[in-house]
């Protein structure tokens, strides 16, 4: 028989019950009608229990539909009366299968009550286990090879995210003595399992002991029968197995952490300050010890030839940073600040020593050295210190000539000087380069739609006067480039009356190039004349009024144009065009899909509304990141990427480790919440000048606003998913702090009334086929802008955090959609599915209780309405139990990506045309041709039905017609001379009638419809 696992490990922040500030607290843990407690802890608000209760699971098919029960209690008067501290219920579709896959979690306690006061939350870790206790499963080979020189932390019972630890540090594993303790059954009275621990410095590697063991339990015999009771549980483990296949691999879920933040810190203890004024309150705080070193002066000269070269080295025990060596200059200004990380500092004297660069070996000029104990510590929002002149001094601290100014002082990342700053992770990094690891932030730019409507010509000149000109115009802006369609008209003053729309960026720089082209034969055309026309001379329309009337522009000739640009030379005569030039203001340029776009606000500044909050993000950590560099003998060069709106922001890169520690802190104005936020993870390829590499993914991470509880502190580990044409691939998993605070209450819950995108894309709407084009173009200006700033966003970068390829053809995305589809009419289908069980009375109590709500509602009808919207706030409030507790991040079974084929995948990255050999590409020509084949038949089902319905009145079939008109008339005289009430009654009746009362063949009316004729017949 299977086993549940309930760990209880701990609780924190209880609400004390005692009246005297305290509480005794114990905790009680039902399943399936069975019921275990813990211990009671006298007098302690965050009590330590590390108990073990162990439950039957009778029939673990249906665990996913049972729920585990944790409830808190304040002991009082030895158990005989207790006070509620507060409960978790768990589903068991949770339940990880085995012990490996478990973590400890943190659940927030849940009020009973409305009236209950309740705080903290509660350690459990729960998994499933075989009736002999032997829960550990050998875990999967190692995917990092032995000789990178990292320590992976063990995945321990009582291990806990660490946010503190050092990048290659391992904590101590506590636990078993390296034998496995197992749980034996025993027909007592249920019995109180407790948690012990073994003193013992770590495991062996092929092993992972438990750490736990039961007051009755007794070591196996020795590895023989072990292997035997693998064998016995082969097939309880498949069981579970396929218990778990509706629900995501844990591997990729979201784990909740409580890191020590300072705003969970503060929302804990109950303070309810501002905390849109509190900055960096959502990272850890991290110590740095920043020297400036500003300028030097009355350098001695060092070389033969009379000149210095002076740079300057800062050395903290093995940490060293160089300032940028200045030619033949003995009063440099350098302005670098270095930042060395304070919990990496191995000594505790800073060395600051000035050098002059020479061929061969460096001269020492001068040094100055500092004892950290007595650095000064500086917290913001106070002003920056100061720098001072200091005499250098030699080799054996004399003062010697010279002198250089400096400023130490300790301080953390919120110190204004951190981005600019160099830093010790970046240590081997030359200065060329080190621009490519730098904290920054971007903007987009601000963009429009340029509407041009190509009107008319007037007086071409085609170069062969004997043919009539089979005309176009051309219209460029920039890299986009739309032709319009030939003139119906083959005259000299042709018409085309035809609009096109671009996407144009402020500042407005570029031109707008319009042609005329005569095409004389195949592949050979004439140029008849061109204009350019700057963008800042087209009107900008704000609302949806009238357009801006059209202009005449004088057409140049090609070479003439040039000379008129040079010259500004006007000719007596020239052809002309009509052009209508517009800068649409009132849309919203959609960078994005709007299925998760973080910004819904129209172009124009002035038709924005207020924000209603503030977005608060903390990128803290990442674990368990792979090994991206190995054949370059490194490890992961890690950098997170964020997008909100128009504001990017990209942390710094944190260099040759797995486990990086950013600890950066970033806010967004929000107008909108129904909007998304993005952070992507790269690996940084161009630390070592490679232009044109292109930096790796690792992953990316989703989340709506809308999901997410006002001034609540979210912090979750999420999975680093990407999907390649070998199969789904975890990466590693990125800590977020997030916080969505909101300032305007009523404003927000106004939004949800208001239309998502602005009024213009309502009352002049664009249609599909333009707007897939409109927002590929309106992605490539955002990259080529965004790849002109230092460091440059780049265009790798830019592509997957807006999803360039959302659009393109997939299999596996259309398998994910119609599952979607199938989940939200699975509710309907359950509906339907219950009142054909009331119809054919499988429930006689039900149906009994359906049909007299049916005739109370008859009797009184005023009560219908009221009853089914009571009905639906009933149902919403019941839901409410269930709500999600965590935010929605990328899930894996959904997206149809755990279990792709190969062959799918290879299609959804193949390249746009295709480069796959022909005999692949016909293969999935063919695989196309058979799914659109069961579209197709469907698609014609369907139809069938609708016309069949056409034709009840429509005389196809007269026989059938007039039957049904007759039969219309005889009841609408019945329902006339009868009460309604009546007929409802009637017809109820007979659709709720039992089942001895009814045929197995079908119904008259739907024997009546089926034969009524489609027009599948006249198909060819």
């Amino acid at each position: 028989m299977t086993k549940l696992v309930v760990e209880v490990h701990n609780a924190s922040d209880l609400m004390p019950k005692d009246g005297q500030g305290s509480a005794s607290p114990f905790v009680e843990v039902e399943f399936d009608k069975q019921r275990q407690r813990t211990q009671t802890k006298h007098k302690d608000l965050n009590p330590q229990w590390n108990e073990k209760l162990v439950f039957n699971v009778n029939h673990p098919e249906s665990l996913p539909n049972k729920t585990i029960d944790v409830e808190v209690y304040n002991d009082r008067e030895g158990g005989h009366h207790k006070n509620f501290l507060g409960r978790v219920r768990i589903y068991g579709v949770s339940v990880p299968i085995s012990e490996s896959q478990a973590n400890i979690q943190h659940y927030p306690l849940d009020k009973r009550g409305i009236f209950s006061h309740i705080k903290g939350e509660i350690g459990l870790r729960i998994y499933l286990v075989p009736d002999n206790g032997d829960s550990y499963r050998p875990p999967p080979p190692p995917s990092q090879e032995t000789s990178v020189n990292v320590e992976t932390p063990l995945e321990t019972p009582l291990q806990e995210i660490n946010p503190n630890r050092i990048d290659g540090e391992s904590e101590p594993f506590i636990g078993g003595g390296g034998g496995e303790k197992m749980f034996k059954k025993k027909k007592k009275e249920k019995e109180v399992r407790t948690f012990h621990t073994i003193g013992t410095r770590g495991p062996a590697p092929t092993q992972m002991p438990s750490g736990f063991e039961t007051h009755n339990a007794k070591e196996r015999p020795p590895a023989v029968e072990t292997r035997r009771d693998y064998a016995q549980v082969g097939p309880t483990t498949g069981t579970v197995m396929k218990m778990q296949v509706p629900r995501q691999n844990p591997e990729f879920a979201l784990v909740e952490t409580s890191p020590p933040l300072a705003a969970r810190q503060r929302y804990r203890s109950g303070f309810l300050r501002d905390k849109t004024s509190s900055t960096y309150d959502l990272v850890e705080p991290m110590q740095y010890l920043y020297v400036s070193v500003v300028k030097a002066r009355d350098l001695p000269v060092m070389d033969i030839t009379g000149s210095l070269d002076p740079y300057v080295e800062a050395k903290v025990g093995n940490y060293r940073g160089y300032t940028k060596p200045l030619e033949k200059n003995q009063n440099p200004v350098w302005n670098q600040i270095f930042a060395f990380s304070k919990e990496r500092l191995q000594s505790n004297l800073l060395e600051v020593t000035l050098k002059d660069k020479d061929i061969g070996k460096d001269d020492f000029v001068g040094k100055v050295n500092f004892d950290l104990s007595e650095v000064p510590l500086r917290v913001p929002p106070d002003s920056p210190l100061a720098p001072q002149w200091y005499r250098l001094e030699d080799r054996h601290g004399i003062k010697t000539k010279g002198e250089i100014m400096l400023a130490v002082w300790l301080g953390t990342q919120a110190d204004e000087s951190f981005p600019d700053a160099w830093h010790s992770d970046a240590h081997n990094i030359s200065h060329v380069n080190l621009a490519n690891t730098r904290a920054k932030v971007y903007f987009s730019p601000k963009l429009y739609y340029l509407r041009i409507h190509v009107i008319e010509a007037q007086d071409l000149l085609p170069f062969d006067k004997g043919r009539a000109p089979d005309t176009y115009v051309k219209v460029q802006l920039g890299n986009q480039l739309k032709v319009t369609r030939t003139s119906q008209m083959r005259i000299v003053n042709p018409v085309w009356n035809e609009e096109l729309l671009f996407v144009a960026s402020e500042p407005f720089e570029d031109f707008i190039i319009v042609t005329v082209e005569d095409r004389v034969g195949p592949g050979k055309v004439d140029d008849l004349g061109r204009v350019f026309i700057s963008v800042r001379e087209a009107y900008q329309r704000h609302e949806t009024g009238k357009l801006p009337d059209a202009k005449w522009f004088n057409l140049q000739k090609p070479s003439a144009a040039a000379e008129e640009e040079t010259e500004k030379k006007k000719e007596k005569f020239s052809s002309k065009i009509h052009l209508g030039l517009c800068l649409e203001a009132g849309y919203h340029v959609l960078d994005e899909s709007t299925h998760f776009s973080s910004d819904l606000q129209p172009s124009s500044k002035h038709l924005r509304k207020n924000n209603i909050g503030f977005l608060e993000l903390g990128i803290l950590s990442a674990k368990n990141l792979l090994p991206l560099k190995r054949n370059e003998g490194r490890l992961t060069d890690a950098y997170c990427v964020a997008k909100y709106g128009n504001k990017w922001v990209r942390t710094r890169t944190l260099l040759d480790t797995l486990a990086p520690r950013w600890n950066e802190q970033y806010t967004w104005e929000v107008f909108d919440p129904c909007t998304v936020i993005t952070i992507g993870v790269f690996d940084n390829c161009h630390i070592n000048g490679k232009d044109d590499a292109r930096d790796q993914r690792i992953g990316k991470v989703r989340i709506r606003l809308s999901t997410l509880e006002t001034n609540r502190v979210y912090t979750h580990y999420y999975p680093l998913l990407v999907l390649q044409p070998g199969g789904l691939k975890k990466y590693g998993e990125l800590q977020l702090a997030l916080r969505f605070t909101c300032t305007a209450f009523v404003n927000m819950m106004a939004q949800y009334g208001r239309p998502l995108l602005p009024k213009m894309h309502y009352v002049h709407p664009i249609s599909v086929k333009h707007i897939d084009l409109l927002r590929y173009q309106a992605m490539q200006i955002v990259a080529q802008r965004l790849a002109r700033a230092e460091p440059p966003l780049r265009r790798e970068n830019v592509e997957y955090m807006l999803d360039v390829d959302y659009h393109m053809w997939s299999l596996r995305r259309s398998k994910a959609n119609f599952h979607r589809i199938m989940s939200v009419l699975s509710g309907l289908l359950a509906v339907c599915r219950w009142l054909d069980d009331i119809c054919y009375w499988k429930n006689p109590i039900t149906t009994v209780l359906v049909h007299v709500l049916f005739l109370m509602l008859l009797c009184y009808p005023e009560l219908i309405l009221p009853t089914i919207f009571l009905y639906l706030f009933v149902i919403g409030l019941w839901n409410y139990r269930f709500r999600p507790r965590h935010p929605s991040s990328m899930d894996a079974r959904l997206s149809q990506a755990e279990y792709a084929h190969p062959d799918e995948l290879d299609e959804e990255f193949d390249t746009f045309p295709t480069s796959r050999p022909a005999d692949i590409v016909r293969m999935r020509y063919d695989r196309l041709r058979s799914v659109a084949g069961r579209v197709q038949t469907v698609v014609g089902d369907l139809a069938s039905q609708l016309e069949r319905a056409q034709a009840i009145l429509n005389w196809r079939d007269p026989r059938a017609t007039a039957i049904f008109i007759l039969f219309s008339l005889i009841w609408a005289v019945f329902i006339y001379i009868t009460p309604l009430q009546v007929v409802a009654v009637i017809v109820g009746l007979y659709w709720l009638r039992h089942p001895r009362f009814r045929g197995k063949l079908p119904s008259v009316p739907i024997n009546f419809f089926k034969r009524l004729p489609a027009k599948s017949d006249m198909l060819l």
